[in-house]
């Protein structure tokens, strides 16, 4: 085995890893995650955030 079998390897293996990934990003399966992660940034936190602990003076 070569360097070129090698590489040939490696190539193979990142396009299986893509396809692989690609198959997962369009299921269904991941869809439901997916769209809550989209809905994130308009959820309503409780939170204080952390712009309003900058005003407050101190002694």
């Amino acid at each position: 085995m070569d360097i070129n079998d090698f590489r040939s390897l490696i190539t193979v293996l990142g396009l299986a890893c893509f396809v692989a990934i690609c198959v997962w990003a369009y299921s269904k399966s991941a869809r439901a995650g997916f769209e809550e992660a989209a809905r994130l940034p308009f959820t309503d936190d409780d939170a204080p955030s952390l712009a309003a602990g900058r005003h407050t003076k101190e002694g």
